[in-house]
């Protein structure tokens, strides 16, 4: 079986094409037993192939030389791996195959999992988002003013209890946040456990839409060993949203929790991601965890801020952004969460280069305001107020107190 064929005519709609960079003494033939290992070949030769499985070959069919580092050569290459080898609706099989053991070959020290092109036919085994952009704007009724949302994260992250979880979720929406989530590992611990904390944030939610006139959402964290009965209870008790830590987790249990048909928005958080996306010689990159994301039916998903306390330069997060909302055969885009060291002062530049589809989420820059959590909440809206009428910060601010504190802070 012919592992490499450079230059080959490559009918992309039969074929996933996954773009790698690697590091190897001799790319051509490493590259080979990169596309051998990932698909129906080994290190030996078989006495059990049969006939029928070489049209099961994945292929090398692109590869170009980049520089000599560490005494190997580096190298951009694309490998060609037929539909066949995929099953239909399964982010974690793709992952198996592509990413599985080719990270850990000896030949090639270093590997990383750039991007990957999937056509229309095997787009279309998998559900992706329910909700979207569309969907979630529409619940919140925000749909005509197109105004980016606020939301928080509940600080600090963990150590308080379900009624003091209520009481800071119910200031942030009170203050003018849109969404309100646990952080990532905050899910049933005794200091505040997950059954009493929904009961006793979702009231919350309902005084604050009351009193505000506007629709709210909570998403509280699902990841667990039960995950689909903490989000039968979260729908059984009137919430709308959940959240997920997809890698923690896993896409089997995003995709088993979207398949449910819950009918609530999933929010997803990446913790972990870095150990995968950071080291840019080797592991998977995150737009193709974002897409992957997207695949698995994620509605909101975190995709960096460039600006902030969190590693990430602008192209990757735009790449992020454009792997969940570009045009992808009819599927709903999700929702871009920037998160991570965020505070009022900040929201020109996001919107600058998020645009006003984008979910702004400060923990830190809320609830650390110096006049508390309701004026912080109402500075990060003011912000969003004066980026959508063309105001400076520093214009508003004169007229808006809590913004003026905000800016003076940090």
């Amino acid at each position: 079986m012919d592992f490499v064929k450079i230059g080959e005519d490559i009918d992309k709609d039969n074929y996933l094409i996954a773009d790698f960079y690697i590091e190897t003494e001799d790319i051509l033939k490493n590259a080979g037993e990169l596309a051998k290992e990932s698909s129906n070949g080994t290190w030996t030769l078989l006495k059990t192939a049969k006939g029928y499985t070489s049209s099961l070959s994945a292929f090398v069919f692109y590869a170009k030389e980049l520089y000599e580092i560490e005494g190997n050569k580096a190298a951009h290459i694309k490998v060609a791996y037929p539909l066949e080898l995929f099953e239909d609706n399964s982010v974690p099989q793709i992952l198996s195959d592509i990413s599985g053991n080719i990270l850990g070959m000896k030949i090639i020290p270093k590997v990383r999992l750039f991007d990957i092109e999937i056509p229309y036919r095997y787009i279309k085994t998998f559900k992706g988002p329910e909700f979207g952009i569309e969907g979630v704007r529409k619940y919140m009724k925000t749909y005509t003013t197109g105004r980016p949302h606020i939301g928080t994260i509940v600080k600090p992250k963990v150590g308080l209890n379900p009624e003091d979880t209520a009481t800071v979720s119910y200031e942030s929406w009170y203050g003018g946040c849109d969404f309100v989530k646990d952080d990532e590992n905050l899910t049933n611990q005794r200091f505040c456990p997950f059954e009493d904390r929904v009961i006793k944030v979702l009231d919350a939610l309902d005084r604050a839409e009351s009193e505000t006139g506007e629709k709210k959402l909570y998403a509280p964290n699902i990841t667990g060993v039960n995950m689909t009965e903490r989000a039968q209870f979260v729908k059984d008790h009137g919430g709308a949203c959940i959240m997920v830590d997809i890698l923690v987790a896993g896409f089997s249990k995003v995709q088993e929790i979207r398949n449910q048909g819950f009918k609530m928005i999933i929010h997803g958080h990446r913790a972990m991601h870095a150990a995968m996306t950071r080291y840019e010689r080797h592991g998977i990159s995150m737009p193709v965890l974002s897409l992957l994301s997207r695949l698995s039916g994620i509605d909101q998903l975190h995709v960096g801020s460039v600006v902030g306390k969190m590693e990430g330069e602008l192209a990757e997060v735009l790449k992020n952004k454009e792997k969940v909302v570009s045009d992808l055969f009819g599927m709903k885009p999700c929702f871009p969460t920037n998160s991570g060291g965020l505070h009022p002062g900040l929201i020109p530049e996001i919107v600058q280069f998020m645009g006003n589809d984008t979910i702004i989420q400060a923990g830190g820059g809320i609830h650390g305001h110096p006049d508390g959590t309701v004026k912080g909440a109402t500075a990060m809206r003011q912000s969003v107020d004066a980026v959508m009428e063309g105001v400076s910060l520093q214009e508003y601010s004169k007229t808006h107190e809590e913004l003026r504190k905000a800016l003076e802070k940090w």
